[in-house]
């Protein structure tokens, strides 16, 4: 089913006269950061951290309560005099109870505890928006990886193309000589399989371009996945300027992970805090004001109201939980953690960046080599060419010229691919992806 969707979109994507779309990598980054849902979902979450930055979160203010409450009931008793021994029958007596009242609680101090709530509130934040940084990054390099790779995709199709160009011509010339019977049937039968097999290639590489063109379409959140787009780059140009000091001094300073792990070991050094709150004691205080009204069945009394309030402060200290020691060594380990998990990461991205540097310079070298290969493959095509016009060179001398060619073109296609990913790479550990934005 995959494949007969791909197949119609390959034909109207080639055959059909639809609308195009002219993008360039920038457009696709800007188009994408906006409309690609993962994204849309990791800046709400970023949303949400920054509303959870309030003195209210941390504990800085009271609480206040107000409650309101009623009580009836029905009463018969029987009441003997101790002296008369007279006895007083009081039936179905009613009595009834209203209150209403505000309660105020409020921790005025409790160890720091607040005051560190209020920093881990703001740390949390910090890190939701580095999260964000790193997601928009991975996007990024991404996108950017795809949009290259349907360059590439594009270029080879020229390829082929051409290649099929080449063997129909070669058919149409081999077809004339054995009419005229200055060929074999062999060399015709030869350069039949010859073209078809250019052909099925020609038709496979239709397949990889749409589906990298869906791909980029889903990237970038487009809701017709299918719909046609042209690029602007026909070729893939690498950055040949980058340096590794550099990149590895950019990367100690701008490295989004760098900036989680020091922010993860901030967050640690807060939960100690935390629990050292504990050894301070604790300052509450509480404010109460209420009205209560009495309606009384019986007796000498009708009806009675009270209202007023109270306050008091507590302060207290907890003198043993049983288990501050065994959380304040925790928290200490934790931080040793953060620290540790901190230099790991730096040394893991110094050694990445040193791969990722280590291919992009063999891949430079390879891309000089095989652009000086390709115009000897080409001069060698082009001597072939004439030669097989006029009949000095037999087809399978010409097919192997062709090839020679072709594969020349596809060498130096993919060491230009290789060579822009890893220059996507380095950016991206350098935190300096960003600067596709800036480039049109």
């Amino acid at each position: 089913m995959k494949r007969l969707f791909l197949f119609f979109i390959s034909a109207a994507f080639f055959n059909g006269p639809l609308f195009s779309q002219v993008v360039s990598l920038k457009s696709c980054l800007e188009t994408g950061l906006k409309n690609n849902y993962s994204l849309r979902i990791v800046r709400n979450e970023q949303r949400i951290a920054e509303n959870n930055v309030t003195r209210a979160n941390a504990g800085y203010l009271p609480s206040v309560n107000a409650s309101a409450g009623y009580t009836g009931s029905l009463d018969s008793r029987n009441t003997k005099n101790r002296g008369s021994g007279a006895v007083t029958r009081d039936r179905n007596v009613v009595d009834n109870t209203f209150n209403a009242g505000i309660n105020a609680e409020w921790t005025i101090f409790d160890g720091f505890k607040i005051q560190t709530n209020y920093l881990r509130l703001q740390e949390l934040r910090r890190q939701s928006a580095t999260q964000t940084r790193i997601a928009i990054e991975d996007y990024m390099a991404d996108l950017a990886a795809e949009y290259y790779n349907f360059v590439q995709q594009r270029i080879r199709m020229r390829n082929l193309q051409y290649a099929v160009a080449l063997s129909r011509e070669r058919l149409r010339i081999v077809r004339e000589r054995y009419i005229i019977g200055s060929n074999s049937r062999l060399d015709l039968q030869q350069a039949q399989v010859d073209f078809n097999a250019d052909s099925a290639q020609s038709l496979k590489q239709q397949e990889l371009l749409v589906t990298s063109l869906i791909r980029l379409n889903e990237l970038m959140a487009v809701k017709d996945v299918g719909s046609r787009i042209t690029v602007r780059d026909s070729t893939i140009n690498v950055d040949a300027s980058l340096t590794f000091d550099s990149l590895w001094v950019a990367t100690l300073q701008s490295n989004a992970s760098l900036f989680k792990a020091a922010q993860n070991r901030t967050l640690a050094e807060l939960d100690f805090k935390s629990v050292r709150s504990r050894d301070y004691p604790y300052i509450r205080l509480n404010a109460n004001y209420g009205y209560t009204y009495n309606s009384y069945g019986t007796g000498a009394s009708q009806s009675r109201q009270n209202w007023g309030g109270d306050v008091s402060v507590t302060v207290g200290l907890k003198l043993f939980d049983g288990n501050r020691q065994r959380e304040r060594r925790n928290a200490q380990i934790n931080i040793e953690n953060a620290e540790l998990a901190q230099r790991d990461l730096e040394i893991s991205l110094h050694a990445d960046l040193a791969d990722l540097w280590q291919a992009y310079q063999n891949n430079i070298r390879l891309l000089s080599l095989e652009r000086e290969n390709l115009n000897a493959a080409e001069e060698n095509h082009f001597i072939a060419c004439e030669r097989y016009l006029l009949g000095d060179l037999s087809g399978i001398e010409m097919r192997e010229a062709q090839k020679s060619l072709l594969d020349a073109e596809e060498r130096i296609l993919v060491a230009e691919y290789n060579t822009k990913l890893c220059e996507i790479s380095l950016l991206q550990i350098s935190g300096g992806i960003m600067a596709y934005l800036e480039r049109e």
